[in-house]
């Protein structure tokens, strides 16, 4: 099947670039791109992208508000998102890890990395760039383990080395391998890690793992 993606970003150079690295790729398309928030949220209803490549910051209505309103209980359509930033967007980042991004991809990254980041949001399997996952994550831990939500039953040795893994950024095919097992196996652990912490994916885990002290 293939991938239909939005692009929001309100340097039009950016849109361009990503286009045509994201248009060289099997089985990906862009559907529409969009400069503003208000725009990707007219889009997004016009278009029904399976993935949306969003700017943090942008004029009109941020990449936050936008993907908050994308989320919204009540939304006919909910895209994963991935939220496009650069090392002086700390500040949003957690913002956007409360309000559903499944993903994080800095501006700068290459061809490789965006068709990856595209592929495994639609995949359900969330990417969040390896240079600025310890960085990003660490920054905003709360300082009280407690204030992490406890599992409904206790994460597994396993489950526990999967977590810690998943918060250094690394990809299930890195899991697998420092685990020695299969990244079959490696995505059951996070859908159990998921359902015992009423999570909703990957990016959300490791941000848990770091507020909970456990990556520490």
């Amino acid at each position: 099947m293939t991938i239909r993606v939005l692009l929001a970003d309100d340097q039009a150079i950016v849109r361009t670039g990503m286009a045509m690295i994201l248009a060289a790729e099997d089985g990906i398309e862009v559907v529409a791109q969009a400069a503003d928030g208000v725009e990707a949220i007219q889009q997004a209803g016009l278009h029904r992208p399976d993935v949306v490549l969003m700017d943090i910051r942008m004029p009109r209505l941020s990449g936050i508000e936008a993907l908050r309103h994308l989320h919204r209980p009540q939304a006919a359509h909910a895209p994963k998102v991935v939220m496009v930033t650069t090392f002086d967007d700390d500040e949003y980042v957690h913002q956007a890890l409360h309000h559903g991004a499944c993903g994080f991809l800095l501006k700068d990254a290459g061809p490789r990395l965006l068709a990856e980041a595209v592929r495994s949001a639609a995949s359900g399997e969330a990417l969040i760039s390896p240079s600025i996952t310890v960085r990003l994550l660490r920054q905003f831990a709360r300082p009280a383990p407690a204030a992490a939500p406890a599992p409904s039953s206790p994460l597994s040795q396993r489950e526990t080395e999967v977590a810690v893994l998943v918060s250094r950024g690394h990809t299930n095919t890195e899991v697998a391998a420092a685990l020695h097992i299969s990244a079959g196996t490696v995505k059951t652990h996070l859908t159990h890690i998921q359902a015992k912490l009423g999570l909703r994916n990957r990016v959300e885990i490791a941000a848990w793992a770091w507020e909970s002290g456990l990556a520490r």
